[in-house]
Protein backbone atom coordinates (compact mmCIF):
# COMPACT_ATOMS: atom_id res chain seq x y z
CA UNK A 1 0.00 0.00 0.00
CA UNK A 2 1.27 3.48 -0.90
CA UNK A 3 0.78 6.00 1.92
CA UNK A 4 1.28 9.73 1.48
CA UNK A 5 3.21 11.75 4.04
CA UNK A 6 1.60 15.15 4.40
CA UNK A 7 2.40 18.35 6.22
CA UNK A 8 0.20 18.39 9.35
CA UNK A 9 -2.52 20.97 9.77
CA UNK A 10 -0.76 24.17 10.77
CA UNK A 11 -2.35 26.59 13.26
CA UNK A 12 -4.35 29.50 11.84
CA UNK A 13 -1.58 31.92 12.80
CA UNK A 14 0.98 29.95 10.73
CA UNK A 15 0.55 30.29 6.97
CA UNK A 16 3.47 28.15 5.79
CA UNK A 17 6.53 26.23 6.92
CA UNK A 18 9.97 25.33 5.58
CA UNK A 19 11.33 21.81 5.10
CA UNK A 20 14.61 21.35 6.94
CA UNK A 21 16.88 18.29 6.59
CA UNK A 22 15.57 14.94 5.38
CA UNK A 23 16.61 12.24 7.83
CA UNK A 24 15.92 9.48 5.28
CA UNK A 25 16.60 9.03 1.59
CA UNK A 26 14.59 7.25 -1.06
CA UNK A 27 14.79 3.47 -0.61
CA UNK A 28 15.41 3.62 3.16
CA UNK A 29 13.35 1.55 5.56
CA UNK A 30 11.30 3.57 8.01
CA UNK A 31 9.65 2.52 11.25
CA UNK A 32 6.22 3.67 12.27
CA UNK A 33 6.35 7.00 14.13
CA UNK A 34 10.03 7.40 13.21
CA UNK A 35 10.89 11.03 12.45
CA UNK A 36 11.80 11.45 8.81
CA UNK A 37 12.05 15.24 8.48
CA UNK A 38 11.62 18.40 10.53
CA UNK A 39 9.66 21.41 9.32
CA UNK A 40 10.24 24.91 10.61
CA UNK A 41 7.44 27.37 11.21
CA UNK A 42 7.84 30.94 12.37
CA UNK A 43 7.37 29.68 15.94
CA UNK A 44 8.66 26.11 16.36
CA UNK A 45 10.27 23.15 14.63
CA UNK A 46 7.88 20.22 14.16
CA UNK A 47 8.87 16.60 13.61
CA UNK A 48 7.09 14.73 10.80
CA UNK A 49 6.83 11.02 11.69
CA UNK A 50 6.21 8.11 9.36
CA UNK A 51 2.51 7.15 9.63
CA UNK A 52 3.30 3.48 8.91
CA UNK A 53 6.36 1.27 8.64
CA UNK A 54 7.71 0.46 5.19
CA UNK A 55 10.09 1.92 2.63
CA UNK A 56 10.38 5.59 1.66
CA UNK A 57 9.84 5.25 -2.08
CA UNK A 58 9.66 8.89 -3.14
CA UNK A 59 10.47 12.37 -1.85
CA UNK A 60 8.29 15.01 -3.48
CA UNK A 61 9.69 18.18 -1.91
CA UNK A 62 13.30 19.12 -1.34
CA UNK A 63 14.98 20.71 1.67
CA UNK A 64 14.33 24.43 1.92
CA UNK A 65 10.97 24.28 0.12
CA UNK A 66 8.05 26.22 1.55
CA UNK A 67 5.02 24.08 2.28
CA UNK A 68 1.50 24.53 3.63
CA UNK A 69 -0.98 22.34 5.48
CA UNK A 70 -1.68 18.94 3.87
CA UNK A 71 0.99 19.28 1.17
CA UNK A 72 2.28 15.84 0.12
CA UNK A 73 6.03 15.71 0.72
CA UNK A 74 6.81 11.98 0.36
CA UNK A 75 5.30 8.51 -0.02
CA UNK A 76 5.85 5.22 1.82
CA UNK A 77 5.24 1.72 0.44
CA UNK A 78 4.12 -0.41 3.37
CA UNK A 79 4.44 -3.61 1.30
CA UNK A 80 8.04 -2.99 0.23
CA UNK A 81 11.18 -4.21 1.97
CA UNK A 82 14.39 -2.19 2.00
CA UNK A 83 17.26 -3.47 -0.13
CA UNK A 84 19.23 -6.15 1.70
CA UNK A 85 16.48 -6.87 4.19
CA UNK A 86 15.18 -10.45 4.47
CA UNK A 87 11.78 -11.04 2.90
CA UNK A 88 8.87 -11.44 5.27
CA UNK A 89 7.82 -14.98 6.19
CA UNK A 90 4.68 -16.57 4.82
CA UNK A 91 1.49 -15.69 6.53
CA UNK A 92 0.18 -17.77 9.39
CA UNK A 93 -3.12 -17.60 11.27
CA UNK A 94 -4.26 -13.98 11.54
CA UNK A 95 -2.32 -13.29 8.33
CA UNK A 96 -2.69 -9.51 8.28
CA UNK A 97 -1.15 -9.26 11.74
CA UNK A 98 1.69 -11.72 11.22
CA UNK A 99 2.54 -10.42 7.76
CA UNK A 100 2.64 -6.81 8.95
CA UNK A 101 4.75 -7.75 11.93
CA UNK A 102 7.34 -9.67 9.94
CA UNK A 103 7.51 -7.05 7.23
CA UNK A 104 8.04 -4.29 9.77
CA UNK A 105 10.63 -6.38 11.64
CA UNK A 106 12.52 -6.91 8.39
CA UNK A 107 12.46 -3.23 7.53
CA UNK A 108 13.38 -2.28 11.09
CA UNK A 109 16.28 -4.76 11.15
CA UNK A 110 17.59 -3.34 7.89
CA UNK A 111 17.64 0.09 9.47
CA UNK A 112 18.85 -0.92 12.91
CA UNK A 113 15.57 -0.21 14.66
CA UNK A 114 14.06 -2.35 17.40
CA UNK A 115 10.82 -3.95 16.26
CA UNK A 116 9.11 -2.84 19.46
CA UNK A 117 9.80 0.75 18.46
CA UNK A 118 7.60 0.42 15.40
CA UNK A 119 4.48 -0.72 17.11
CA UNK A 120 4.83 -4.45 17.92
CA UNK A 121 5.62 -6.06 21.25
CA UNK A 122 4.22 -4.75 24.55
CA UNK A 123 1.51 -2.12 24.05
CA UNK A 124 2.24 1.21 25.72
CA UNK A 125 -0.72 3.46 26.49
CA UNK A 126 -0.45 7.07 25.22
CA UNK A 127 -0.21 8.67 28.68
CA UNK A 128 2.48 6.17 29.67
CA UNK A 129 4.36 6.78 26.42
CA UNK A 130 4.41 10.53 26.97
CA UNK A 131 5.52 10.24 30.59
CA UNK A 132 8.23 7.74 29.63
CA UNK A 133 9.51 10.05 26.90
CA UNK A 134 9.60 13.04 29.27
CA UNK A 135 11.44 10.99 31.95
CA UNK A 136 13.71 9.18 29.44
CA UNK A 137 12.46 5.74 30.54
CA UNK A 138 12.79 2.72 28.25
CA UNK A 139 9.31 1.13 28.27
CA UNK A 140 10.67 -2.17 26.96
CA UNK A 141 11.96 -2.82 30.48
CA UNK A 142 8.75 -1.79 32.24
CA UNK A 143 6.35 -4.54 33.31
CA UNK A 144 2.82 -3.75 32.19
CA UNK A 145 -0.02 -4.29 34.64
CA UNK A 146 -2.84 -3.35 32.26
CA UNK A 147 -5.05 -5.68 30.32
CA UNK A 148 -3.03 -7.91 28.01
CA UNK A 149 0.21 -6.67 29.57
CA UNK A 150 -0.31 -3.07 28.49
CA UNK A 151 2.08 -0.54 30.06
CA UNK A 152 0.07 2.04 31.99
CA UNK A 153 1.04 5.47 33.26
CA UNK A 154 1.21 4.04 36.79
CA UNK A 155 3.72 1.43 35.61
CA UNK A 156 6.03 4.13 34.26
CA UNK A 157 5.63 6.15 37.47
CA UNK A 158 6.64 3.07 39.45
CA UNK A 159 9.66 2.55 37.20
CA UNK A 160 10.72 6.18 37.72
CA UNK A 161 10.32 5.92 41.49
CA UNK A 162 12.31 2.70 41.53
CA UNK A 163 15.05 4.01 39.28
CA UNK A 164 13.89 1.87 36.36
CA UNK A 165 15.52 1.64 32.95
CA UNK A 166 16.73 5.05 31.90
CA UNK A 167 18.96 4.75 28.85
CA UNK A 168 20.97 7.76 27.82
CA UNK A 169 20.80 7.88 24.05
CA UNK A 170 22.20 10.89 22.31
CA UNK A 171 19.48 13.50 22.21
CA UNK A 172 18.60 14.83 18.78
CA UNK A 173 20.10 18.21 18.14
CA UNK A 174 17.50 20.97 17.86
CA UNK A 175 17.38 22.72 14.54
CA UNK A 176 19.68 25.71 14.42
CA UNK A 177 20.09 28.61 12.08
CA UNK A 178 23.03 28.34 9.67
CA UNK A 179 26.28 29.11 11.46
CA UNK A 180 28.30 31.89 9.83
CA UNK A 181 31.74 30.87 8.64
CA UNK A 182 34.69 32.68 10.19
CA UNK A 183 36.08 34.60 7.23
CA UNK A 184 39.80 35.35 6.95
CA UNK A 185 40.71 38.82 8.12
CA UNK A 186 41.86 41.27 5.49
CA UNK A 187 40.31 39.48 2.49
CA UNK A 188 37.17 41.66 2.49
CA UNK A 189 35.03 38.58 1.92
CA UNK A 190 31.29 38.38 2.53
CA UNK A 191 28.96 35.56 3.37
CA UNK A 192 25.20 35.47 2.86
CA UNK A 193 23.20 33.28 5.25
CA UNK A 194 19.43 32.96 4.80
CA UNK A 195 17.30 34.05 7.72
CA UNK A 196 15.48 31.24 9.47
CA UNK A 197 11.71 31.45 9.32
CA UNK A 198 11.72 32.30 13.04
CA UNK A 199 14.16 35.19 12.48
CA UNK A 200 12.06 36.48 9.59
CA UNK A 201 8.97 36.39 11.77
CA UNK A 202 10.75 38.15 14.65
CA UNK A 203 11.90 40.89 12.28
CA UNK A 204 8.39 41.27 10.88
CA UNK A 205 6.79 41.50 14.31
CA UNK A 206 9.33 44.01 15.62
CA UNK A 207 8.71 46.30 12.67
CA UNK A 208 4.96 45.80 13.10
CA UNK A 209 5.22 46.71 16.78
CA UNK A 210 7.13 49.92 16.12
CA UNK A 211 4.90 50.88 13.21
CA UNK A 212 1.55 50.30 14.94
CA UNK A 213 2.22 51.05 18.62
CA UNK A 214 2.94 54.41 20.22
CA UNK A 215 5.78 52.99 22.32
CA UNK A 216 7.10 54.81 25.37
CA UNK A 217 9.29 53.41 28.14
CA UNK A 218 9.25 54.26 31.84
CA UNK A 219 12.11 53.34 34.17
CA UNK A 220 12.61 52.63 37.83
CA UNK A 221 15.11 50.87 40.05
CA UNK A 222 14.52 48.16 42.62
CA UNK A 223 16.48 47.15 45.70
CA UNK A 224 16.94 43.40 45.33
CA UNK A 225 18.27 42.82 48.86
CA UNK A 226 14.95 41.81 50.52
CA UNK A 227 14.25 39.32 47.74
CA UNK A 228 17.82 37.99 47.73
CA UNK A 229 17.68 37.52 51.52
CA UNK A 230 14.35 35.69 51.22
CA UNK A 231 15.69 33.46 48.47
CA UNK A 232 18.89 32.63 50.36
CA UNK A 233 16.88 31.75 53.45
CA UNK A 234 14.47 29.33 51.76
CA UNK A 235 16.12 28.16 48.53
CA UNK A 236 17.36 24.83 49.91
CA UNK A 237 14.05 23.97 51.56
CA UNK A 238 12.15 25.13 48.48
CA UNK A 239 14.15 22.90 46.15
CA UNK A 240 13.83 19.94 48.53
CA UNK A 241 10.05 20.30 48.85
CA UNK A 242 9.20 21.25 45.27
CA UNK A 243 11.97 19.69 43.20
CA UNK A 244 12.86 22.94 41.43
CA UNK A 245 15.28 25.76 42.16
CA UNK A 246 13.95 29.00 43.58
CA UNK A 247 14.84 31.78 41.16
CA UNK A 248 13.91 35.44 40.81
CA UNK A 249 11.73 35.18 37.70
CA UNK A 250 8.88 33.52 39.60
CA UNK A 251 8.71 36.49 41.97
CA UNK A 252 8.68 38.93 39.05
CA UNK A 253 5.83 37.01 37.40
CA UNK A 254 3.90 37.19 40.68
CA UNK A 255 4.73 40.89 41.05
CA UNK A 256 3.65 41.61 37.47
CA UNK A 257 0.30 39.86 37.97
CA UNK A 258 -0.12 41.83 41.21
CA UNK A 259 0.39 45.09 39.28
CA UNK A 260 -1.80 44.06 36.34
CA UNK A 261 -4.70 43.38 38.70
CA UNK A 262 -4.38 46.90 40.11
CA UNK A 263 -4.05 48.49 36.65
CA UNK A 264 -6.06 46.34 34.18
CA UNK A 265 -5.37 48.64 31.22
CA UNK A 266 -1.74 47.42 31.21
CA UNK A 267 -3.06 43.89 30.66
CA UNK A 268 -5.37 45.02 27.83
CA UNK A 269 -4.86 45.14 24.05
CA UNK A 270 -6.07 47.13 21.05
CA UNK A 271 -8.38 45.59 18.45
CA UNK A 272 -9.20 48.17 15.79
CA UNK A 273 -11.05 50.96 17.54
CA UNK A 274 -11.77 48.86 20.63
CA UNK A 275 -9.87 48.14 23.84
CA UNK A 276 -9.98 44.49 24.89
CA UNK A 277 -9.70 44.00 28.66
CA UNK A 278 -8.51 40.50 29.51
CA UNK A 279 -9.94 38.76 32.57
CA UNK A 280 -6.96 36.40 32.70
CA UNK A 281 -3.20 36.80 33.10
CA UNK A 282 -1.12 34.95 30.51
CA UNK A 283 2.46 36.05 31.05
CA UNK A 284 5.08 35.45 28.39
CA UNK A 285 8.64 34.80 29.56
CA UNK A 286 11.37 35.38 26.99
CA UNK A 287 13.90 32.54 26.85
CA UNK A 288 16.86 31.87 24.56
CA UNK A 289 16.98 28.91 22.19
CA UNK A 290 19.39 27.70 19.49
CA UNK A 291 17.00 29.24 16.94
CA UNK A 292 16.74 32.61 18.67
CA UNK A 293 14.59 34.27 21.30
CA UNK A 294 11.21 32.66 21.94
CA UNK A 295 8.41 33.68 24.32
CA UNK A 296 6.43 30.75 25.77
CA UNK A 297 3.31 31.69 27.72
CA UNK A 298 2.53 30.90 31.36
CA UNK A 299 -1.25 30.50 31.19
CA UNK A 300 -3.40 31.71 34.11
CA UNK A 301 -0.33 32.84 36.02
CA UNK A 302 -2.57 34.34 38.70
CA UNK A 303 -3.82 30.87 39.62
CA UNK A 304 -0.38 29.26 39.96
CA UNK A 305 1.78 28.96 43.05
CA UNK A 306 5.35 30.22 43.03
CA UNK A 307 6.55 26.62 42.78
CA UNK A 308 4.27 25.95 39.79
CA UNK A 309 5.57 29.06 38.02
CA UNK A 310 9.20 28.10 38.63
CA UNK A 311 8.53 24.56 37.36
CA UNK A 312 6.87 25.94 34.24
CA UNK A 313 9.75 28.32 33.56
CA UNK A 314 12.34 25.56 34.06
CA UNK A 315 10.39 23.28 31.71
CA UNK A 316 10.16 26.03 29.08
CA UNK A 317 13.90 26.68 29.29
CA UNK A 318 14.77 23.00 28.89
CA UNK A 319 12.42 22.38 25.98
CA UNK A 320 13.45 25.61 24.26
CA UNK A 321 17.01 24.28 24.10
CA UNK A 322 15.71 20.98 22.72
CA UNK A 323 13.44 22.67 20.19
CA UNK A 324 10.35 20.99 21.68
CA UNK A 325 8.11 23.94 22.49
CA UNK A 326 4.72 23.72 20.78
CA UNK A 327 3.01 26.36 18.66
CA UNK A 328 0.24 26.67 21.26
CA UNK A 329 2.77 27.44 24.00
CA UNK A 330 4.20 30.30 21.93
CA UNK A 331 0.86 31.84 20.96
CA UNK A 332 -1.12 34.51 22.80
CA UNK A 333 -0.17 36.18 26.06
CA UNK A 334 -1.31 39.42 27.65
CA UNK A 335 2.01 40.68 29.07
CA UNK A 336 5.68 39.78 28.62
CA UNK A 337 8.77 39.76 30.85
CA UNK A 338 12.25 39.78 29.33
CA UNK A 339 15.40 39.41 31.42
CA UNK A 340 18.34 40.94 29.60
CA UNK A 341 20.24 40.90 32.87
CA UNK A 342 21.20 37.26 32.30
CA UNK A 343 23.45 38.53 29.49
CA UNK A 344 24.76 41.50 31.47
CA UNK A 345 22.44 44.22 30.19
CA UNK A 346 22.27 47.26 32.47
CA UNK A 347 19.48 49.12 30.67
CA UNK A 348 17.27 48.64 27.62
CA UNK A 349 13.98 49.71 26.08
CA UNK A 350 12.17 46.45 25.27
CA UNK A 351 9.81 46.33 22.29
CA UNK A 352 6.18 45.35 22.86
CA UNK A 353 5.13 41.91 21.64
CA UNK A 354 1.92 42.50 19.59
CA UNK A 355 -0.98 42.41 20.27
CA UNK A 356 0.07 43.01 23.87
CA UNK A 357 0.33 46.55 25.18
CA UNK A 358 3.24 46.36 27.63
CA UNK A 359 6.47 44.52 28.38
CA UNK A 360 8.76 44.50 31.41
CA UNK A 361 12.51 44.49 30.98
CA UNK A 362 14.68 43.16 33.82
CA UNK A 363 18.40 43.91 33.94
CA UNK A 364 21.61 42.98 35.73
CA UNK A 365 21.76 43.38 39.50
CA UNK A 366 24.78 45.44 40.57
CA UNK A 367 25.96 46.80 43.90
CA UNK A 368 25.45 50.56 43.87
CA UNK A 369 25.61 53.39 46.38
CA UNK A 370 22.14 54.58 47.33
CA UNK A 371 20.77 56.91 49.97
CA UNK A 372 18.61 55.42 52.73
CA UNK A 373 17.44 57.52 55.68
CA UNK A 374 19.98 60.19 54.84
CA UNK A 375 22.90 57.76 54.73
CA UNK A 376 24.85 56.36 51.79
CA UNK A 377 24.68 52.56 51.74
CA UNK A 378 25.55 49.85 49.21
CA UNK A 379 22.64 47.85 47.89
CA UNK A 380 22.17 45.29 45.07
CA UNK A 381 20.13 47.33 42.61
CA UNK A 382 18.37 46.46 39.37
CA UNK A 383 17.02 48.85 36.76
CA UNK A 384 13.51 48.03 35.50
CA UNK A 385 12.08 49.25 32.20
CA UNK A 386 8.44 48.98 31.16
CA UNK A 387 7.57 49.80 27.55
CA UNK A 388 3.91 50.47 26.90
CA UNK A 389 1.49 51.44 24.14
CA UNK A 390 0.63 55.06 24.83
CA UNK A 391 -2.48 54.78 22.63
CA UNK A 392 -4.36 53.15 25.51
CA UNK A 393 -1.99 53.33 28.51
CA UNK A 394 -1.44 56.77 29.98
CA UNK A 395 1.78 57.68 31.74
CA UNK A 396 0.06 57.52 35.13
CA UNK A 397 -0.94 53.85 34.78
CA UNK A 398 2.41 52.94 33.23
CA UNK A 399 4.41 54.54 36.04
CA UNK A 400 2.18 53.35 38.87
CA UNK A 401 2.10 49.75 37.60
CA UNK A 402 5.90 49.70 37.45
CA UNK A 403 6.02 51.17 40.97
CA UNK A 404 3.67 48.38 42.10
CA UNK A 405 6.11 45.80 40.71
CA UNK A 406 9.01 47.55 42.43
CA UNK A 407 7.21 47.66 45.79
CA UNK A 408 6.23 44.00 45.58
CA UNK A 409 9.83 42.95 44.92
CA UNK A 410 11.22 45.15 47.70
CA UNK A 411 8.55 43.91 50.12
CA UNK A 412 7.45 40.39 49.02
CA UNK A 413 4.89 40.26 51.85
CA UNK A 414 2.73 42.53 49.69
CA UNK A 415 2.18 39.58 47.36
CA UNK A 416 0.74 37.53 50.22
CA UNK A 417 -1.40 40.36 51.57
CA UNK A 418 -2.38 41.61 48.08
CA UNK A 419 -1.64 45.24 48.94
Amino acid sequence: MIIEIKVPQLPESVEEATLLQWKKKEGDAVARDESIIDIETDKVVLEIPAPQAGVLVSIARKEGDSVTSNDVIATIDTDAVAAGAPAPAAAAPAPHVVEDKKRVEAAAEAHGVEASAVGFGTAVMPAAKKLAADANVDTSGVAGTGRGGRVLKEDVQAAIAGGGNKPTPAAPSPAKAPTPVLLPAGDRQEQRVPMSRLRQRVAERLLQSQATNAILTTFNEVNMKPLMDLRNKYKDRFEKDHGVKLGFMGFFVKAAVHALKKYPIVNASVDGSEIVYHGYYDVGVAVGSPRGLVVPIIRNADQLSLADIEKTIADFGKRAQEGKLTVEELTGGTYTISNGGTFGSMMSTPIINPPQSAILGMHATKDRAVVENGEIVVRPMMYLAQSYDHRIIDGREAVLSLVAIKEAIEDPARLLLDI
